[in-house]
C-alpha cells in the first residue's frame, strides 16, 4: 500500500494511525473542514462509510423552571482509517455538504464503547 502522510486539518485532534484512499478523508483526502466541532455516540453504522451521531443535550423549559433532556441524530461521514463501531464516543467536525444529509464527518475516536 503506498504510505500517504497525513494532512493538518487545523483542528487539535489525533491524527488517525492507518491511511486510508478516501478522496472524502479529511487526513488523506481533499475535505477542508470547518465551523462546529461536536462530540457524541456512534448509533448506528449500517451504511457503507457513514455513521449517526446521537448527541443529548439538557434544555430549560422557562414555563415550568425545570430542565428536559433532549437528543438529536447528525448523520455523518466515517472515513476508512478511523476504525469506530456502535457505541463509541467521537468527535465529528462540520465540513461541506457531502450528500443530501451528510454535512459531518468523523475525526477521531475517542473512547471505546461496550458492547452490549
Amino acid at each position: 500500500m503506498m504510505s500517504r502522510e497525513t494532512r493538518n486539518i487545523g483542528v487539535p485532534v489525533n491524527p488517525p494511525p492507518s491511511t486510508c484512499k478516501d478522496i472524502k478523508c479529511p487526513f488523506h483526502g481533499h475535505l477542508k473542514v470547518r465551523g462546529v466541532l461536536l462530540v457524541g455516540r456512534v448509533l448506528k453504522r449500517l451504511m457503507k462509510n457513514s455513521v449517526v451521531i446521537e448527541r443529548e443535550y439538557v434544555q430549560f423549559i422557562k414555563k415550568y423552571k425545570r430542565y428536559e433532556r433532549r437528543r438529536t441524530r447528525i448523520p455523518a461521514h466515517l472515513p476508512p482509517c478511523i476504525d469506530a463501531s456502535v457505541n463509541d464516543t467521537v468527535r465529528v467536525a462540520e465540513c461541506r455538504p457531502i450528500s443530501k444529509t451528510i454535512s459531518f464527518v468523523v475525526i477521531e475516536r475517542l473512547t471505546r464503547g461496550e458492547s452490549t
